[in-house]
């Protein structure tokens, strides 16, 4: 995919350099700087075994509230993820000689990695090549930053928004990166979203939960969450918009709905860039009893090897998808069950549908986008999850990882 055209965002600049984490030559660091009274929020992985940038990261926003954050280092290359007190202690000593080039507290660093898992952070790759990295920072700097937090991405990602927030326009400006173990809570992956809007700490991160859910939540390619999962979403305050405090607020109408886009945007962007990924698939779970039944039923499907699998072989295996609603154990009505691909039904009532077509099923089958609609007969809520399929590629990308 083409990367897009990022406007710079008033108050943040940025710089990429090579650290050195990759044998081969590419950029593998991004810094980023932000003015004084910016606010940040973050989502980070609930995955248990989480690493030490993100304790680091959750740890000082709980302290600062979110307030006077200036600075942002991303590595690719190592997740510095279970490796203990070395590792904290590591990206301690990034953060203080960022902080000290920054002239600001070492809490004021945010810091994310990404790469292999049990691999110590070799800190001094970062903070000896800061010196040459700080002086190219600029306002412009989108697709380098892109590239420079890539590892088994196979194209650089990015969205932008504008929004208007009592009659004054504000940017909105996110990359990512992310294509394997990817699952909700959060979706695997880094993504930093930055708006010259002026919010409030606490107000940045109701939206940033609340949108998350419904955008890096609801993507998976494998079901696999990983260590180093963070989204942080940064509030400069430059654009000449009134502070908002509350997130309800009523000017924040237009900015809510164009975080939301990005975000979503930049999420579908992670799905489409699955490891050997050729299908971009939604499931939509309707009549469900619930939002999060709904939602867990959807999870069961685009989790499913063998559905994903199906998928890859361009075969409309409904009846995989009926085992995986099954198998979700949430309320459903096995004889009012619905499954649909694209326009055409599969089962209807329970039953197979009897419009059912195999020649227009395998046509269909053959879109790089599919979309799969289930309905479960037991209420009103519904929801949707992005996935892709299962294919050879993700195995042999796998396998490789290390070696």
């Amino acid at each position: 995919m083409p990367f897009p055209t990022l406007h710079p965002v008033k108050g943040v600049t940025m710089a990429t350099g090579r650290a050195g984490f990759y044998k081969h030559d590419r950029e593998d660091l991004l810094v980023m700087s932000f003015p004084e009274g910016a606010s940040c929020a973050g989502v980070f992985t609930r995955n248990a075994v989480g690493s030490a940038p993100v304790d680091w990261c959750k740890r000082h926003l709980e302290a600062t509230k979110g307030e006077g954050v200036r600075a942002l280092v991303v590595n690719a290359g190592c997740a510095n993820a279970f490796t203990g007190k070395p590792g904290a202690d590591a990206v301690r000593r990034v953060a203080s000689a960022v902080g000290k080039r920054f002239d600001c507290r070492q809490r004021d660093v945010m810091v994310a990695s990404t790469g292999v898992i049990g691999v110590l952070l070799d800190d001094t790759k970062i903070t000896q090549r800061l010196p040459e990295v700080e002086p190219r920072l600029t306002e412009d700097g989108w697709a380098g930053a892109a590239r420079a937090i890539m590892t088994t991405d196979t194209f650089p990602k990015g969205a932008y928004a504008e929004a208007q927030v009592d009659g004054v326009t504000v940017r909105i400006a996110g990359i990512c990166k992310g294509s394997g173990m990817l699952a909700p809570d959060m979706a695997t992956m880094l993504a930093f979203v930055v708006t010259d809007a002026a919010i409030s700490p606490t107000a940045l991160q109701n939206l940033c939960t609340l949108y998350t859910r419904n955008t890096f939540n609801a993507v998976t390619v494998d079901g696999d969450t990983s260590t180093n999962d963070t989204l942080l979403l940064f509030a400069t305050g430059q654009s000449g918009a009134p502070k908002i405090s509350r997130a309800g607020d009523r000017r924040l109408a237009d900015f809510r709905e164009k975080l939301e886009g990005v975000l979503l945007d930049l999420a579908h962007q992670l799905v489409r860039d699955g490891e050997g990924a050729t299908k971009f698939v939604k499931i939509t779970v309707t009549g469900a009893e619930t939002p999060a039944s709904a939602r867990k039923i959807a999870r069961s499907i685009a989790d499913s090897p063998l559905v994903k699998t199906a998928f890859a072989g361009e075969d409309a295996n409904w009846g995989r998808i009926l085992m995986a609603i099954g198998k979700a154990d949430e309320p459903i009505d096995r004889d009012s069950i619905g499954v649909k691909f694209g326009p055409h039904w599969a089962a209807q009532d329970g039953l197979i549908s009897p419009t059912y077509d195999e020649a227009k099923m395998s046509a269909y089958m053959k879109n790089q986008e599919l979309e799969v609609t289930v309905d479960v007969g037991v209420g009103r809520a519904t929801s949707s999850v992005w996935t892709c399929d299962l294919t050879k590629r993700y195995v042999e990308i796998n396998g490789d990882y290390r070696s």
